[in-house]
């Protein structure tokens, strides 16, 4: 600071100096003139002196503050989560787990009021708009869902985006076929996505409400699978959470719902909380062009920072806890 104020006396007495040189040699409009560059120069360099130690200042201040308050997510990795980093801050313990026959009598109470959505299904006024069957996904009978449930002999299935239940209706086909007596809850807000009905215009929609869910219910009505699917209609993140706080678990669970790596590694995060000790978790898109470059990367940091291995079966991606 002192040397800025000895810097400024300076640039005065200079120009004081040729003040009185020019009152001499230059005529009064010709002394204005230069008079006027000079005033616009020393403003110019004053603040230009002043702006730069204040940023310098700023700087150093904000980035010993940044610093203090944001710690390397690499050390978060390291200490297995434990870390302040909103990246890693999800529910630590979910409530102690209910048996696996109570979970369907679970969601009927907690999200249907004590009865099934299926009773007297389709309502009068929907059922025009609905197809008798219109099931349609994406690697939903991909090997890995016979391979994981033939080894895990699940209970319960956790199914984390379900769009019109092919994948779902599938494991459920399987456990039947396995004489397993197995819970399938399907977690889809059933919204679908923006620019959805470009490719599915056969959906309708009602004063704004699509009749996803409808369908999806349909499709498993069609499939005789209304005794063992049943949908969770929320968001993943609030349905997630549910289930933790609940205590419904799955021994199988798999995630399919958003791809970017933001949603995927919220998805991937809740949905383990929820995985049985012993359990599998497992997703699509890991070598697809869906991946949108956010599923494999969320899936690889998720197994890194857990300590796990990821395995691949064909276009899916496996978790085991055990």
């Amino acid at each position: 600071m002192k040397e800025e104020k000895q810097h400024q006396n300076q640039q005065h007495h200079h120009l004081r100096r040729i003040i009185m040189i020019s009152n001499k040699k230059f005529t009064r409009p010709t002394i204005y003139l230069i008079l006027l560059v000079l005033s616009y120069t020393l403003g110019y360099l004053c603040a230009s002196t002043s702006t730069t130690t204040t940023k310098q200042k700023i700087t150093s201040s904000t980035l010993t503050t940044s610093i203090a308050n944001n710690p390397p997510i690499a050390s978060a990795a390291t200490d297995d989560v434990t870390s302040d980093s909103d990246h890693f801050r999800f529910l630590t313990r979910c409530a102690d787990p209910i048996s696996s026959k109570l979970v369907r009598k679970t969601i009927l109470d907690r999200v249907f009021n004590g009865t099934s959505p299926f009773n007297e299904f389709p309502p009068p006024h929907i059922k025009s708009l609905l197809r008798p069957k219109r099931i349609k996904g994406w690697g939903s009978k991909g090997a890995v869902f016979e391979n994981l449930i033939r080894k895990v002999k699940p209970r319960t299935i956790i199914e984390v985006g379900t769009f019109l239940g092919a994948s779902a209706i599938h494991m459920a086909e399987l456990t039947r076929g396995l004489g397993l007596r197995t819970q399938i809850l399907c977690v889809d807000d059933f919204r679908g996505w923006p620019g959805f009905r470009d490719r599915f215009k056969d959906i309708q929609m009602v004063n704004g409400d699509l009749m996803l869910m409808y369908q999806f219910m349909q499709n498993v009505v069609y499939s005789n699978a209304t005794k063992s699917v049943l949908p969770i209609p929320f968001s993943t993140g609030s349905a997630l959470e549910k289930l933790c706080e609940w205590g419904v678990l799955g021994d199988l669970v798999e995630v399919d719902a958003g791809h970017d790596f933001h949603s995927a590694w919220s998805d991937i995060n809740r949905a383990y909380k929820i995985l049985r000790p012993g359990g599998v978790m497992f997703g699509h898109d890991y070598f697809t062009s869906a991946d949108e470059r956010g599923v494999r990367r969320a899936v690889n940091l998720f197994a890194q920072v857990k300590g796990l291995r990821v395995q691949v079966d064909g276009q899916h991606w496996v978790i085991d806890s055990a």
